[in-house]
């Protein structure tokens, strides 16, 4: 059972050093990744199972315990505690001690980039002739990426925002128009705080859906205001995202968009 997040309102020093780590470009990942040898040593860090449950179950953003990964990794806590040792050492995670609890996340966003662009490239492997579990199917709805949506979700946003001419997103980057501005501030996201602290709009791949949705401070901003809405609510120790019933009613008047009527599970095939 995941145990709440730390407070970190409640110690600020640890905030801004988090925030400061989080925007300054780590030298393990600032371009210095030609050399085989350190390609094959992370790759061989997220090759593992247990590892890689650990690295995907802090893909939304939030910061874990370890007993917490240990469950999520289905591993025994001190099997856990080794490969936190090495994920840390490798500057994949950083963790904070809070009170009596350590607690672990994703090194930065490239990480987080890096374990999508893998589950892109997973996502092309052959089909497998069996029902999708429910909880993947929760996932490929509607699930956070890092800090922002992701799924149909995620996909579905971006579309009916490029539809509307608010942001254009392409292979190459994003940007927002001026409408997209005014459309952003009258739906009470603040983005002129934003700009200078990190990659403003962006295009980021959905692993499920093989099309963009929204990254970026425009994509976090906006997925923190859903959250703040309570158009949309964490599905418990998973990163799937639930959409409410005031968030439905929100997301078709606001921005256009409903989602599809699900397939029944035993009838969907996973891809």
């Amino acid at each position: 059972m995941l145990r709440p997040l730390p407070n970190w309102a409640a110690n600020a020093s640890a905030v801004a050093e988090a925030s400061r780590d989080a925007r300054r470009p780590h030298p393990r990942y600032n371009g210095r990744m030609s050399n085989p040898l350190d390609v094959a040593s992370i790759a061989s860090l997220v090759g593992d199972p247990a590892r890689a449950n650990i690295l995907v179950a802090l893909l939304d953003g939030r910061a874990l315990t370890a007993s917490e990964l240990a469950y999520a990794a289905s591993v025994s806590p001190q099997t856990t505690s080794g490969h936190l040792g090495k994920l840390t050492q490798s500057n994949l995670l950083t963790s904070l001690q809070q009170g009596r609890f350590r607690y672990y996340r994703l090194a930065n966003p490239h990480v987080a980039r890096m374990l999508e662009s893998i589950m892109n490239v997973a996502a092309m492997a052959p089909p497998r002739l069996r029902p999708m579990a429910k909880a993947v199917a929760k996932m490929r709805t509607a699930r956070f990426c890092y800090d922002h949506c992701a799924g149909l979700l995620g996909v579905g946003l971006a579309d009916c925002l490029c539809e509307r001419g608010h942001i254009e997103l392409t292979h190459d980057g994003g940007e927002v128009s001026t409408s997209g501005l005014q459309f952003f501030c009258d739906f009470g996201i603040d983005l002129s705080a934003t700009k200078s602290k990190r990659i403003f709009c962006k295009p980021c791949l959905d692993w499920s859906e093989r099309r963009f949705h929204l990254a970026g401070a425009v994509g976090a901003g906006l997925a923190r205001r859903l959250m703040e809405l309570k158009w949309i609510e964490r599905v418990r120790d998973t990163r799937a995202l639930t959409i409410t019933r005031a968030g439905e009613k929100g997301l078709r008047e606001t921005f256009g968009f409903t989602l599809p009527l699900e397939e029944p599970a035993a009838q969907r095939m996973a891809s």
